[in-house]
Formats: structure tokens, C-alpha cells, sequence
């Protein structure tokens, strides 16, 4: 789901706009975008977080939820952050 999808009723651009604060609110999550946009992978992301999979996981699926990620339909541990995601260089650790 994407931004303009959002962007046609002030009910769903409050639900984007809350959606995208809850999951860039978070410093685990603010690491995994920076790091996803320095090219690093699912793997060395987990690892480099020391992170198990369940908790790595539910901070994806925030990210994904909130429009900063998104996920290969085949292959879910191949990640790509989303312009909405770039904007981690502004925020502050």
C-alpha cells in the first residue's frame, strides 16, 4: 500500500500518517532502515541488532505495515526500503 492509496480522504491520510510515525518511532527500527539503505541485507541486519528472528521479525512487520519497507513476495527475507523509508537520514537517532 502506497501514499496515494492514503492520500483521497483526511481519515485515510490520519491512518498513513499515524501508521508512518509508530514504525520510524523506534531506534531498533531507525537502525534496520539505516542500515537497509547502506545495502546491508535480512541477515546481516539480524545479526548486527543481535536480534532473534521473532523480535527482528515484528520490527519488520511494523516497518512493512508503515510503509518504509517492503518485502519480495517470493522471498521474504529480501528486503527494499521505500522512499517513505528514506527518510530516515532526517531522523535522529
Amino acid at each position: 500500500m502506497k501514499w496515494l492509496e492514503f492520500s483521497d480522504t483526511i481519515e485515510k491520510n490520519k491512518e498513513f500518517h499515524e501508521r508512518y510515525h509508530k514504525a520510524v518511532n523506534h531506534p531498533i527500527r531507525k537502525k534496520i532502515l539505516k542500515m537497509l539503505k547502506e545495502g546491508k541485507n535480512y541477515d546481516e541486519i539480524m545479526n548486527k541488532l543481535n536480534l532473534n528472528e521473532k523480535n527482528f521479525e515484528y520490527h519488520l512487520r511494523l516497518l512493512e505495515w508503515g510503509f518504509c519497507i517492503e518485502r519480495d513476495k517470493d522471498n521474504k527475507k529480501k528486503l527494499k526500503i521505500t522512499e517513505e523509508g528514506k527518510i530516515v537520514d532526517y531522523l535522529g537517532d
